[in-house]
Order: structure tokens, then sequence, then C-alpha cells
């Protein structure tokens, strides 16, 4: 064989070893483009199995949202009126906007800020906590807008614009000026993401107006309405086209009249003027509060819409305390807590009206001096007269007669150191002490000499002045206590009843009767003709030895001055209690509550009077009408 040949024949080997591994390659590609569409068939089959049978209502909502959009009809919240009918809080139309982040363009949201008056760097924040969200979930941007935001949304609502604002028409609420009756009726606001969280809200959705306090809040899903919806076509930009016919209208929450007299409630407000304070004005017959006053206060018309950050940290920062509810917050009652010691004392057989004891101004009870406000003393007194001046000294010996588990038993029966159970949300419980208390809160052994501070409201007891206006209430009536309540028609349910012995809550009474009318320590609070029963209470916030070792800061600490009355002296009609913190002394309280017992009779005379001259004015009209008819005859 020739070298040619040999050449030629490796030349055919090579030749057909390249021709194998194209073939090989080429199956192999072959192979792989098969297996690639093989998965994408299978891809494409468990996605349309997904989309049209395992999931079909999900894709079908999420491409009707691409060419439907819900625009919301808000609904009006409940009005609020007294119980006369007459409106405290209403609603006023309003705009508010809120912003569609499938068509957002950030380049867009310093104009956006601009327009409406927001701070930038916030609403780039809120915009990123929205991020989480579905994009087709529209984002809040701000309620209540100016004439002026108004224009600007209107004006830039074209597509080449700012397609991603939508204008809302909506209600805003209206809130008595002043901060009359801040404290009771709340306000509202958006919802919190915290709030989102919680199961009270778990129904409410980002963006909703939601009650923050008082009684929007303690009745929000009564008073919150169901908003409407009306559905519009939209193109792919976002721009509303056409609307669909199916419209949802809004269904307006439920109004509620309250037990609150604004007559009363006006005149409290004014009689406690520009100090701290407290009023509560009870109906004792049902539990009906009459007037609930707390000051200082605040506009709850700021509350309204976005408060202003520069109000709310005057709000905040102000050293009063303006957003605290006085009339359930808890405050030593000092000598306004002796009337309910004193029937304690009675139906216990510790004392009886006769029984005397010598005040000099100061005792001694476990080696401890406990000093009388009377500096030179009393003499010897008896119970009517100890509570007409309020003398410490006779209460320091019925304390240590009773001792601190017979004050427990009688403070608790009325109601004091508990929740009274009123449709606010907040209410503080106070505290009414014992022995077992004091060993469950410090691990330490009730002592002799704090059951003599507990026998003038002093020491750990402290009580709210709500508390104390159903507690003396109660005794007033006998021992029947009705649950406080804000909202007429409400279901309290039976009242408490004491067997307290009728002799034994007259006595009392009739010394709470002097207090006013026979010299006693609230002369100042005597009304001609309406028996009006009350007793002063003077409560240290520090000892007299605290004071007299910083002086500076005697300012600061002045003593809580209390006072509570209720009128006429049988079947009373009317408690009510006034606190002054830092005021002194309880007879400075007292006129308070003489103006607001005062404008309660004078309102009811007024109503009678007008009642008698309706029914005459009817009767005149009937004998009128009747000689008409003899005439015609």
């Amino acid at each position: 064989m020739s070298v040619l040949e040999t050449d030629q024949k490796e030349q055919d080997r090579e030749n057909a070893r390249l021709l194998k591994d194209d073939v090989g390659f080429a199956a192999r590609k072959i192979a792989f483009f098969q297996y690639l569409c093989v998965g994408m068939l299978v891809f494409l089959m468990f996605n349309f199995w997904d989309l049209q049978i395992n999931n079909p209502e999900f894709y079908n909502e999420r491409a009707e949202r691409n060419r439907i959009r819900s625009v919301p009809t808000s609904a009006a919240r409940g009005k609020i009126y007294d119980r006369d009918g007459r409106v405290i809080v209403d609603n006023h139309s309003s705009f508010k906007v809120r912003l569609h982040r499938e068509n957002l363009n950030m380049e867009h949201l310093k104009p956006i800020a601009e327009g409406l008056n927001m701070d930038y760097d916030e609403l780039l924040a809120k915009v990123k906590r929205f991020s989480t969200r579905p994009k087709y979930d529209p984002m809040p941007l701000k309620q209540d807008l100016t004439p002026g935001e108004v224009s600007f949304v209107a004006s830039h609502r074209e597509p080449e614009m700012l397609p991603e604002l939508e204008l809302i028409h909506g209600q805003v609420r209206l809130y008595p000026r002043g901060g009359l009756l801040a404290h009771v009726i709340g306000y509202v606001g958006e919802i919190t993401e915290k709030e989102l969280n919680e199961p009270e809200f778990a129904r409410y959705t980002q963006g909703d107006v939601i009650g923050k306090t008082g009684i929007e809040r303690e009745y929000n899903d009564l008073l919150m309405g169901v908003d409407g919806q009306r559905q519009w076509v939209v193109d792919n930009l976002g721009t509303l086209r056409y609307p669909i016919d199916e419209e949802k209208p809004a269904a307006p929450g439920t109004s509620i009249q309250l037990t609150l007299d604004l007559d009363l409630q006006s005149v409290a407000d004014l009689a406690i003027e520009d100090r701290m304070g407290a009023v509560v004005a009870l109906d004792p017959r049902t539990g009906e509060v009459l007037a609930m006053v707390s000051r200082p206060a605040f506009d709850l018309n700021d509350f309204a819409k976005r408060i202003r950050i520069e109000v709310w940290d005057g709000i905040r920062n102000d050293p009063r305390g303006p957003m605290n509810n006085r009339c359930i917050q808890p405050f030593a009652p000092g000598s306004t807590f002796k009337p309910i010691e004193a029937v304690a004392a009675l139906e216990t057989g510790a004392i009886d009206d006769k029984t005397r004891f010598h005040c000099s101004g100061v005792a001694t009870f476990y080696g401890n001096a406990f000093h009388c406000h009377a500096k030179g003393g009393h003499g010897d007194i008896e119970l009517h007269r100890a509570i007409m001046q309020s003398c410490d000294v006779f209460f320091y010996n019925v304390a240590n007669r009773l001792g601190i588990e017979k004050l427990y038993e009688y403070g608790d029966m009325a109601g004091l150191g508990k929740k009274t159970g009123i449709d606010l949300p907040d209410e503080k419980a106070g505290l009414m002490p014992n022995a077992k208390w004091k060993i469950r809160a410090f691990r330490q052994k009730w002592m002799g000499g704090e059951t003599i501070n507990v026998g003038i409201g002093q020491g750990a007891v402290s009580v709210t002045p709500l508390q104390l206006a159903s507690a003396i209430g109660g005794l007033a009536q006998g021992g029947v206590w009705y649950k406080p309540h804000l909202v007429k028609d409400t279901k309290v349910g039976p009242p408490r009843v004491a067997n307290w012995n009728p002799d034994n809550v007259e006595k009392v009474v009739r010394g709470m009767y002097s207090v006013v009318n026979e010299g006693g320590t609230a002369r100042s609070a005597a009304l001609p003709g309406i028996e009006l029963c009350g007793k002063t209470g003077t409560a240290q916030v520090v000892s007299n030895d605290f004071k007299e070792k910083y002086k500076q800061f005697a300012e600061d600490f002045k003593d809580n001055g209390w006072f509570v009355g209720f009128a006429p002296r049988k079947n009373p009609e009317i408690v009510v209690v006034a606190l002054i913190p830092g005021g002194e002394h309880g007879d400075r309280a007292a006129p308070i509550v003489r103006d607001v017992v005062k404008a309660y009779f004078d309102k009811k005379a007024r109503q009678a009077a007008q009642h008698q001259v309706a029914e005459y004015k009817a009767k005149v009209g009937s004998i009128l009408a009747l000689a008409a008819r003899e005439v015609g005859h």
C-alpha cells in the first residue's frame, strides 16, 4: 500500500469521526430544545391550571382592577346630641385626597407635597411604609383639604400631570369650640398601624377614620357608618373614563343622645374658669351624668383633621396635662370621705349620734401626734357638729374604733377604689386600702397609724371625682347606687343596694345639711329656697413636714380643695362634685357646686312654667273651640 493510499484512509476515518461528532452534537441540541419546549409547555399548563381552575377569582379580581377602579363615598359619622336633643357634634362637607401607587412616578412626590402643603420627608416615609401593601391598594394622603388644595388636585388630574391623585368628597367632624366637653366627646383620627394590629380594630383598614378617645372611641362601632362606592372604568394610565351604573350608597353612622345637659355643662365650665380642676354632676336616681368638666382642656377641632405638629407639641408639653380627664383620675378625697365613715360607724355601732370626743387641736395615736385643721380645737364634739365643722380629731377616733377593714368594707360598698364602669375609656380605679392590699403591694404589715390617716381621707386612699359623686349620691338615697353612664337609654341593670338603717343615713345627711346652711365649712354654697347638703374636703399633696423643710417648693404642693353637694335634702335629684387641685380649701370649690345646682333648679322651674303656660293655652283653645261650636249651633 502506497503512502497516498494510507493518508487517504486516515483522512476518511477522520472525516467519519467528525461527521459522527457533528451528528451527536446536533442530536444533543435537538434534545435540549425538545426538553426546553416540554418544560415551557409544562410551565404554561401549570400556570393555566392555576389561573383558570385553581385561583380564577383571585386573578379575575386582579385583572378587573386594571380596568375598574372603586371610588369610595365616605359615610358620615353619627351625630351626638345632648339630653334635650341639641346637637353637640356634627359633620361638615370636606374633601380628601388619596394616591394610587400603580401610577406613581416618584419624581411627582415633591410637587405633590408642595401642592398639598405636606412635608416631603413625611410623604416619602409614608409611601415607603405602604410599599409592603398591594400596589392597587390606594394610599390616603390628606383629609379636609383647603380650597387651594382642592384646586391643586383638580387642576392636576390629567394623565400627563399628576394622575396618581384622586379627589374624594367626605365628611369631617365639627366639634364645640373652646374645649367644651373635650374629654367626654373625644376626637377621631386616621387609624394607625399599631391599632390595625389590635383585635378591637380587626375589621378596619388603612385610611379608616376611627374614634380615638372619649365617646368617639367608646361608641366608635355605632357612630361609624359604612362607606359606599362607585365603580369607574379606567384606562392604562389610571385615568377615570366613565362610571359603571352599579353604585353602593354609603350608610351613615347611628346618632346617639347623651345624658349631658349643655346648660349645666356650660355653667360648670364657666364656674371653674381658667383653673385646673374637675366637675361632675349626676342624677343619683338613674346614674345619668348631667355634666362632666375637666380643665385645662383642648380644642377638639384641632384633631378633627391632621393636627399641626406645633399644636400637638404645645398640648403634649403643657405641664398642666390638658389631655388628662381629671373626672376619672384618682386623688386623695380628704374630708369628703367622712360621711361614708360616719355611716360605717353608726351602722356597726362603733359610735352613736351622742358619742363625744374631745378635740384640743391635736390627738396622739400609736405614739404619733395627729393634728386637726382647727388649731385651737373644737372642744367636746359629737357627730352632727363634727360633720358641720369637719373635725379631724373626732374622725381620727372614729377610724381608730372602726379599724381599716370596716373602713374598707363600707368604702368598697359605696364604690370607692374601683371603676364605676362608666361608658368612657381609660377610667382609673383609685384605691380603698386594707391590710391585704398592703401585704400584696409592699409585703408589709398594716400599721395602726395608717388607719388614722385613712379616717380623714388621706394616706393610701384615692378616689375619682366621678366615684365620689356616685358614692355620696347613693348615700343620700339611703344606700342605692346606679351605674354612672353618659348615653341615654343605656341598660345599666339594677342598682347596688346596701341595707342601711334610714335613721343612720338621716343623721349623716342632717350633718351635711348643716355644713351649708347652719354656719358650717361651706356657708358660701347656701342657696335660698334649695336645701343643698354638702361636705368640704382639703387633701394634702405632701406632708406639712415636707412643706416646712422645702419652703421654696410650697407653691407647687398646695392642698387640693373638694366639695361634694346634693339637693334637695330628701329624695335628691342632683349630686355635684368639684375638685380644684391646689385650691387649698374645700370652701373654694363650694361655689362651683352651688352654681351648677342653682342652674339645675332654675331650669327646672322655667320648664315647669313653660309647661303650665302650654297647658293654659291648650285649655283656652279648647274652651274657644267649644264656644265656637255652640255659636254655630
